[in-house]
C-alpha cells in the first residue's frame, strides 16, 4: 500500500473514530465517514476495510496492538508475587498512559465507551478479545491476589470495573478536550486505588450474590 493510501487510511480511522465518539456507532453511516473525511468516493471504507466491520476492527486493532506492547513492558518489571494495585496497575496504566500521550483532540476513549455500550459490537468486542492474551493472564493473578474471594466473584467484579473504567475515561478525554489541564497520571492511579477497593470488598451475602459475565478489563 502507498504512502497516500496508507494516510488516506488513516484518515478514514480517525474520523471514524471522532463521528462514533459523539454520535454513538449505529448512528454513523459509512458515507457520512467518508464525506466528513473530505472524500468523494464513497467506497473508500470498502476499499480500505473491506466492510464495515472490517473499519471496527481496524479501529479496535490500531488501539490494542499498542496497548499489548506498552502492557508487555509493564508485566516484565512486575514480581511474580506482585500485588493488587501492582497487577491492576499493568492492567490500567498501559490504556491511561497511551491517552496522555494523544494529541488534546483524541477520542479513543469515547470511542471505546460507545463499542461497550452498543449491543451489535458485541461480536466485535469478543473476536478482539484474543488480541489481549496478557489481560486473561492478569485476571488470573487477580485470582491468586484475592484468593479469599471465590473466583465468580473477582471475575463478576473485573465485569463491572471494565465499563467503569472505560465510562471515567470517556468523560475525562471530553473534560481535556473542552479545556480542563490534563492530569492522565492523577486519573490512572485513582482509578487503581478505586478497583482495588471494589476487588477487594468483602462479601456480605454470599448465598444471594449474582456475577456478571462480560469480558473484563478489555482495554
Amino acid at each position: 500500500m502507498g504512502r497516500h493510501s496508507d494516510k488516506a487510511r488513516e484518515v478514514l480511522l480517525d474520523t471514524a473514530a471522532e463521528l462514533f465518539a459523539l454520535h454513538g456507532i449505529d448512528a454513523v453511516s459509512n458515507r457520512r465517514i467518508t464525506e466528513h473525511a473530505g472524500t468523494a468516493n464513497h467506497s473508500a471504507i470498502a476499499y480500505h476495510f473491506g466492510d464495515r466491520e472490517g473499519l471496527l476492527r481496524a479501529l479496535l486493532s490500531r488501539h490494542l496492538q499498542e496497548m499489548n506492547r506498552r502492557r508487555a513492558v509493564m508485566i516484565s518489571k512486575v514480581a511474580d508475587d506482585a500485588d493488587l494495585t501492582d497487577i491492576l496497575a499493568c492492567m490500567i496504566l498501559p490504556w491511561i498512559q497511551y491517552l496522555a500521550d494523544r494529541p488534546v483532540t483524541s477520542w479513543h476513549a469515547r470511542f471505546l465507551f460507545q463499542v461497550r455500550t452498543i449491543p451489535s459490537m458485541t461480536d466485535v468486542l469478543k473476536a478482539s478479545a484474543g488480541l489481549n492474551p496478557e489481560v486473561e493472564a492478569l485476571t488470573h493473578r487477580l485470582e491468586s491476589a484475592l484468593g479469599h474471594l471465590p473466583s465468580s466473584v473477582v471475575r463478576g467484579r473485573a465485569a463491572i470495573l471494565g465499563p467503569m473504567v472505560l465510562g471515567s475515561c470517556a468523560a475525562y478525554e471530553e473534560r481535556v478536550q473542552k479545556g480542563e489541564k490534563s492530569n492522565w497520571t492523577g486519573v490512572g492511579y485513582f482509578l487503581i486505588d478505586s478497583c482495588a477497593g471494589m476487588l477487594a470488598a468483602p462479601v456480605t451475602h454470599p448465598d444471594e450474590y449474582v456475577t456478571f459475565t462480560e469480558e473484563a478489563f478489555l482495554l
